[in-house]
C-alpha cells in the first residue's frame, strides 16, 4: 500500500526517511500512519510503538537529514544569560530551548526540527540566525519546565509595554489618519507584534480554547477567548494596535490585508506549543474596524468517538442501530456550540470501512477524516449545500453526511437521498427533537415523506462539568428545585454538588464540558401527529409518555451523579 496522498508534509518526510532506510515497507508504515491518524500521538511515536525504529536511532536519522547534530540536553549548563536571549512566549510557543551562542548564531534544541518554516519564523521573531539541533522531546520539555516558569500573562504584558517604542519609531499614530496596504503590512510583521499573536494563541491553546475574538470598539481593543463554551477576556491590548494585530493574522493566513470593508474567511495551520493546530479565521467589518475570530481546531482533544461523548447507552444502542440501516435520515439538533458536528463525525468515524462509499458536504470541512470524501460548501462561487447534494447523488454514494438543512431545496434533495436507498446524516438548529420535524414541514417539506424517511432525531446540549479538583458538596434550595419543577419529597436525600473555584480550572469551578441528550423516534402515534401537523410541544408530551428522556431529565441525572451543577442546567436545557 502506497503513502496516502493527504499526507502531512512533516510526516511525509519522516515516511521518506523510514522507507529510505528500509528499515519498514509501506505496509508497516501504513500501519503506524493509521494509528496517528485515529490518537493524538504523533507519528513518531507510533514507529517506536510498531517497532520500526528506537528514538534515539530516529533522531539521529532526522540530524543527519536536515544537516543537524543530536545531542543530549542534560550534558549542557544553562547560562541565565543564554536563557534571556530567548523570551518565555517564544520558548512556549515554538516548544524550543536554548542551547549555546556561536558568534551571532544561537543554537536552540526544537521539538519539531523537521519543521522547515521554524529557522526563519524564529528568526523573524528573534533577530538574529538561529541553528537547529535535534533532541529528545521529553527533555526539551522537561528544560522549559525547569528553566521557563508559566508566566505567559507576565510575558504578555511585557510585550505590550515594549510596544509603545516600536509604534513610536515606525512613526505611525492612529489620529493621522488611514494606513496604507504598506504601511499595514510592516507594522502587521513588527516583532512585538508576532510575538503578541503568538503569546494569544499559545494562551488559548494551553487554555483549551474553541475560539478567539478580536474585537476592537471605540475606545478599546478587547480580545476575548471562549472556554468551555464560556468567554473570558485577556488582558486588552492599547486601542491603536488592532489594525497591526488583526492584520498580522490576516497575513498568516492569506487574506487580503488591504479590504476592511467586506467579511473575509479563511484557514491556516500553525504549530503552538510543538502541536499542529488548525484554525479557522472569519473577518466582520464593525462601525470601529473589523471584528476577528479564529476557531481553534485542535484534533488532539477532540475526541471522535461515540463512545466518549457521554451518550446514555440506551440512546447509543438506537444510534448505531440507525446510521447501520440501508436507508433513512438521522438529524442532529441543537444551538451553535452544541457538539453537533463532533457527533456526526464520531458517527461517520463508526461507519466508515472499505465497503461503504461515504461522502460528506460541510461549511467547512473542521477535520479530515482518511476515507472519506469531503466536499467543503462554498456559496460564493455557487457551491451550495443543495449543489452538492445533487452531485452526490450521481457518484455512487452509500452515506452522505450534509452540514446542515438550512432551506427547502437542501431538505428535498435529502429526502429523495434516503428514499433512494441512502443514510443521510444531517443537522438542524431546533431548540429540541420534536422541533426538527415540525421546522421541516414550516420549510415545505410534506409530513407522509418524513414519516417515510426520518429515522430518528438526536438533540442535544453541552453543560460544564464540575472540576474535580474543587468539588464541594452542598444541599440543593427550594428555589433550584422550584426552577427544576421537582419537589422537595421527589428529590429525596439526593445531594448536589458545586466548584469553589481553584487553580486547576482558573476560579471558574468547571473544567470541561459532558454531552446532553434527547433521543426521538417516530412511533405509530407520533407518526399520526406528524400527518395531522401537530405542534412540537404536543409530540414531546406524546414522546415522554412513550419513554423519551428529554433533555431536562438527562442533565438532571448528570447533576444526581456530581458531573454537573444545577446552575448548568438550568441555562442549557
Amino acid at each position: 500500500m502506497p503513502m496516502p496522498i493527504d499526507i502531512d508534509a512533516d510526516v511525509s518526510s519522516l515516511w521518506h526517511l523510514i522507507s529510505d532506510s528500509g528499515l519498514a515497507d509501506d505496509d508497516q508504515l501504513n500501519a503506524a500512519y493509521d494509528e496517528h491518524k485515529e490518537s493524538a500521538k504523533s507519528f513518531q511515536d507510533c514507529l517506536y510503538n510498531y517497532g520500526i525504529v528506537g528514538e534515539e536511532q530516529l533522531l539521529l536519522m532526522i540530524a543527519d537529514s536536515i544537516g543537524s547534530e543530536y545531542i543530549n540536553i542534560k550534558e549542557y549548563s544553562m547560562d541565565p544569560e543564554l536563557l534571556e536571549l530567548v523570551p518565555n512566549s517564544v520558548v512556549k510557543m515554538y516548544s524550543i530551548i536554548p542551547i549555546k551562542v556561536e558568534g551571532d548564531e544561537l543554537y536552540v534544541a526544537a521539538s519539531d526540527p523537521m519543521n522547515f518554516h521554524l529557522i526563519d519564523e524564529l528568526y523573524q521573531v528573534l533577530g538574529r540566525p538561529v541553528i537547529i539541533v535535534v533532541a529528545k522531546p521529553a527533555d526539551i520539555d522537561e528544560a522549559i519546565e525547569n528553566y521557563y516558569p508559566d508566566t505567559s500573562l507576565e510575558s504578555l504584558t511585557e510585550i505590550m509595554e515594549g510596544m509603545g517604542d516600536d509604534f513610536d519609531n515606525f512613526g505611525w499614530d492612529e489620529d493621522e489618519g488611514e494606513m496604507d496596504e504598506a504601511e499595514i503590512e510592516q507594522a502587521a510583521n513588527l516583532t512585538p507584534i508576532v510575538r503578541f499573536v503568538n503569546v494569544v494563541l499559545y494562551q488559548a491553546v494551553k487554555d483549551q480554547a474553541s475560539d478567539i475574538h478580536f474585537e476592537p470598539f471605540s475606545d478599546q481593543f478587547r480580545i476575548r477567548y471562549r472556554v468551555d463554551g464560556v468567554l473570558y477576556e485577556m488582558a486588552p491590548p492599547p486601542k491603536h494596535l488592532a489594525i497591526p494585530v488583526i492584520s498580522r493574522v490576516k497575513v498568516v493566513s492569506g487574506l487580503n490585508i488591504a479590504e476592511r470593508r467586506r467579511p473575509q474567511d479563511g484557514r491556516m495551520q500553525m504549530r503552538i506549543a510543538g502541536k499542529k493546530i488548525d484554525l479557522r479565521v472569519s473577518t466582520l467589518p464593525t462601525q470601529y474596524g473589523e471584528s476577528l475570530v479564529l476557531r481553534i481546531l485542535d484534533k488532539t482533544v477532540v475526541n471522535l468517538d461515540l463512545d466518549a461523548l457521554g451518550i446514555p447507552d440506551e440512546i447509543k444502542v438506537g444510534l448505531r442501530d440507525s446510521i447501520r440501516k440501508p436507508n433513512g435520515i438521522i438529524l442532529v439538533t441543537g444551538p451553535t456550540g452544541s457538539g453537533k458536528t463532533t457527533t456526526l463525525y464520531s458517527c461517520l468515524k463508526e461507519i466508515n470501512n472499505i465497503e461503504d462509499k461515504i461522502l460528506t458536504a460541510e461549511d467547512p470541512v473542521e477535520y479530515t477524516i482518511e476515507g472519506l470524501m469531503q466536499v467543503p460548501v462554498v456559496e460564493s462561487v455557487g457551491m451550495t449545500f443543495a449543489r452538492a447534494l445533487k452531485a452526490f447523488l450521481r457518484q455512487d454514494p452509500d452515506r452522505i453526511m450534509v452540514g446542515e438543512i438550512r432551506d427547502l431545496e437542501t431538505a428535498g434533495i435529502s429526502i429523495e437521498a434516503a428514499l433512494t436507498g441512502h443514510i443521510v446524516l444531517s443537522t438542524l438548529h431546533t431548540n429540541d427533537s420534536a422541533s426538527a420535524i415540525t421546522r421541516l414541514i414550516d420549510m415545505g417539506i410534506e409530513p407522509f415523506l418524513l414519516n417515510s424517511t426520518v429515522e430518528a432525531v438526536l438533540a442535544q446540549r453541552l453543560v460544564r462539568s464540575i472540576c474535580s479538583s474543587c468539588k464541594t458538596q452542598y444541599e440543593i434550595t427550594e428555589a433550584e428545585l422550584v426552577a427544576l419543577q421537582i419537589t422537595r419529597e421527589e428529590w429525596g436525600d439526593n445531594v448536589v454538588f458545586v466548584g469553589e473555584g481553584c487553580d486547576s480550572c482558573n476560579n471558574t469551578g468547571y473544567k470541561g464540558r459532558t454531552g446532553v441528550y434527547e433521543w426521538l423516534t417516530l412511533s405509530t402515534s407520533l407518526k399520526k401527529m406528524v400527518m395531522a401537523k401537530e405542534a412540537a410541544s404536543t409530540m414531546m408530551k406524546q414522546a415522554e409518555k412513550e419513554g423519551m428522556k428529554t433533555l431536562r431529565s438527562h442533565a438532571v441525572q448528570h447533576v444526581l451523579e456530581g458531573n454537573t451543577s444545577v446552575e448548568e442546567v438550568l441555562k442549557y436545557t
